[in-house]
């Protein structure tokens, strides 16, 4: 049994087990409610705070984020509004000089057509007065020849007079001069007997001096014959790249100091030249490059090549390799015209080739490094416009890689903005629930409260006699002590 003391009356009443447990829980089941609530509250609020934490914070990050692509973009404004002021400054400044260049023009034309005038008034004047004096010259030459005319008349007749006399002695003297001759002929003609038949002898000797070089001559080409016939194909074409290198070699120190002639052992492409010469200025910038083929065969060789045999691979290499011309240094088709003379442009059929015979190897270096030098002036102008073309590409790639990169930060910040709201929302929904779980709760709550508000003592003993014979005692007894109580307080 527990004993209970009623708050309102101080009365101490005992209840068995059952009914002190269900007045317990109806205690519980208010201090649980009261909690359920708090909690409620308390989860709600979190709820608000958190969204509108998660709010604040996606502002100010978008915020910072907005405000510094605005810097970045005020800054490439910037950029672009002074390359723009100095292009339209150095256009201003063209502009100016072409307009005085046009003033200086126009005066200078001015000029040369008054002093133009100036000097076809003076040619005017001296031609009239050479018309003048032309009249006057040709009326004396007239004068003169009437003149000459007639003492050319009387020397005509004085010299017909001496022709005579002239031809009688010359022929007196013709016929002296022809004896003398006849005899002298007789002379001639036995000196030229013994001058033949010295100069036979001479010659005989001579025919057996040249018949001997002959068979020296044929013997040394049958020699030579016999070395190729016992070279390769490759050790002949090697005996002609050392004979190009040995002529480079010999003009290295005076002529190319700062030149490369190397041979070319890159294959990597799948095929290689013979040689490649460079040669450079002090400021790195290139002269000429050249990618070298030699081409040289057996005269024996059954399959004869051609020189167009190899131009394309040439065009090949030099491409590959970077360089400028390309030159195939043959003794090939040794019989043809047109390689005979020395230096054949082929670039009607590949850019800037040439086919050329070994002596013509140096000279050939020479003339294109002539030719690089003269366009190296243009190359380096060509190169600075270039380069800022190459600027102006860049700056505009930057500008493009720029706004391609905002785009797709703004993008994924919008991706992860709406993420985060999406996750809000389902936190939302979640919370919801929580919230009708808990709204649920609290409604069985409060009609468990309502059930232990209806619940009086008369109802706990309606059923139960013992506990309803209990609380009759128990009222009984308060009875007679108020009125024990009332009794104690009459007066005597």
């Amino acid at each position: 049994m527990n004993e209970i003391r009623c708050p309102h009356c101080g009365q101490v009443f005992t209840v068995d087990e059952s009914g002190y447990a269900a007045i317990v829980q109806q205690v519980r089941n208010h201090e649980f409610d009261e909690a359920i609530r708090e909690r409620e509250q308390a989860m709600q609020r979190e709820k608000d705070q958190a969204v509108q934490l998660a709010q604040e914070k996606l502002a100010a990050q978008n915020q910072r984020e907005l405000g510094q692509k605005d810097a970045e973009i005020s800054k490439l404004n910037l950029q672009v509004q002074e390359a723009l002021s100095q292009k339209d400054s150095e256009i201003e400044s063209l502009k100016s000089q072409i307009q005085a260049f046009g003033n200086e023009k126009t005066l200078a034309v001015q000029e040369t057509a008054a002093k133009l005038e100036k000097e076809r008034d003076a040619l005017q004047a001296a031609l009239d007065a050479f018309e003048t004096q032309k009249q006057l010259a040709v009326q004396e030459a007239l004068a003169g020849v009437e003149k000459e005319r007639d003492a050319l008349q009387a020397q005509v007749a004085a010299f017909e007079t001496q022709k005579q006399l002239a031809v009688q002695e010359a022929v007196s003297k013709a016929e002296r001069e022809r004896d003398a001759l006849a005899n002298e002929v007789k002379l001639k003609e036995s000196e030229k007997a013994q001058i033949e038949a010295s100069y036979k002898e001479k010659m005989h000797s001579e025919l057996q001096s040249k018949q001997e070089i002959i068979r020296f001559k044929d013997q040394e080409i049958e020699r030579l014959r016999d070395m190729k016939a016992k070279l390769s194909t490759k050790m002949v074409g090697e005996t002609l790249e050392q004979h190009c290198e040995t002529e480079f070699n010999k003009l290295r120190a005076t002529a190319f100091r700062a030149a490369q002639f190397e041979k070319d052992n890159d294959a990597s492409s799948g095929s290689k030249g013979d040689y490649i010469f460079r040669e450079c200025d002090e400021n790195g910038n290139e002269i000429v490059s050249i990618m070298f083929e030699m081409k040289n065969e057996n005269d024996e060789t059954v399959t004869k090549h051609k020189n167009e045999d190899f131009l394309k691979k040439l065009d090949k290499d030099r491409t590959t390799k970077g360089c400028e011309y390309a030159i195939l240094v043959s003794l090939l088709e040794p019989e043809s015209e047109l390689y005979n003379t020395g230096i054949v442009d082929v670039s009607y059929r590949y850019p800037k080739m040439y086919v050329i015979r070994p002596q013509f190897f140096i000279p050939m270096i020479t003339l294109l490094r002539d030719a690089g030098m003269n366009s190296l002036e243009y190359k380096a102008q060509l190169q600075t416009l270039r380069s800022q073309n190459i600027d102006i590409t860049n700056f505009e790639e930057q500008m493009n890689d720029f706004k391609t990169g905002f785009a797709r930060n703004y993008e994924l910040a919008s991706r992860k903005f709406q993420t985060a709201i999406d996750e809000i929302d389902k936190t939302i929904d979640h919370l919801q629930k929580t919230k009708d779980a808990l709204l649920s709760s609290d409604r069985n709550l409060r009609l468990a409260n309502d059930k232990a508000e209806n619940l009086t003592i008369k109802k706990l003993t309606r059923n139960n006699p013992t506990m309803k014979a209990k609380f009759e005692e128990l009222e009984q007894g308060r009875r007679l002590g108020e009125a024990s109580s009332e009794g104690s307080e009459t007066p005597n």
